[in-house]
Parts: structure tokens; sequence; C-alpha cells
């Protein structure tokens, strides 16, 4: 884990990702090649039938999957993500880790699970990046 002060500053940077955070994201937790990012869901997430819109669980994974790539070296792009949203949440908290599988010379693999405050599976999203820089 980090120290606050660099944590502080990761959430300064990527407050930029304005799509996932007026969505309601927040980076709770880093580490090497690791995030941790929530959000709480209310009906500005819902769908036409009531559950949760598919959307706002891949902004989340995208968005854990963008902070666990680039907070240490900037320039991970990413290039293909598989979403299966495989449950729904219990609790009004989802939270979304980001780990890191393989870190290539320019491509890169992570796995972002999102699960509710039990710890129930919601969704499994697999991200590959492309490194720019």
């Amino acid at each position: 884990m980090v120290d606050e002060e660099t944590l502080k500053k990761v959430r300064e940077v990527f407050c930029g990702d304005h799509f996932a955070t007026e969505m309601g994201a927040v980076v709770d937790e880093i580490d090497d090649h690791y995030a941790k990012c929530s959000l709480v869901l209310n009906d500005h997430h819902k769908n036409a039938v009531g559950g949760i819109m598919g959307g706002v669980y891949f902004t989340l994974a995208d968005f854990a999957f963008a902070v666990a790539s680039n907070w240490q070296k900037p320039g991970v792009v990413g290039v293909n993500c598989d979403a299966s949203f495989i449950g729904v949440p219990k609790t009004q908290r989802i939270t979304a880790e980001a780990k890191l599988i393989k870190d290539g010379r320019s491509l890169c693999c992570y796995n972002v699970d999102i699960r509710d405050e039990l710890g129930n599976p919601v969704a499994a999203v697999q991200c590959m990046g492309f490194r720019k820089a």
C-alpha cells in the first residue's frame, strides 16, 4: 500500500477522468500495478427495468484498470476489454479491484473483479492495454 500523499496525488490526476468520476467512481487504494476503486449506486445508475446499467460496471472496471496501469507510469490505453456480468449487487456500494496479470514490453493484461460490500461477485472483466510510451 502506498502512502496517503501519493494516493492524494493519484486521486487528483484521475479526477480528470470526468465520465467515471461524474458517475461516482473514486480511487480507494493503489499499490504496485493495482487499484481498488468504488462507487455508490443510486437511481441514476439504473436502466429502464430497474436494474443497474451494465455500462456502470464496465465504466468502474475501466476506471480501475486505467488507474492501476497508469498511476506509476502513464501511457497505457485500453485496446480490448471483455466483461461478464455475473451477479446482482446486494449493497449500494460496489468495488472494482484491478490486478496485473501480465506486463509485457507493449501489452499488459489486468483482471478486474467487481464485488458488492458483502463480497458477492457482480462482474468479471479482463482488460488488455497497449503502452504508448
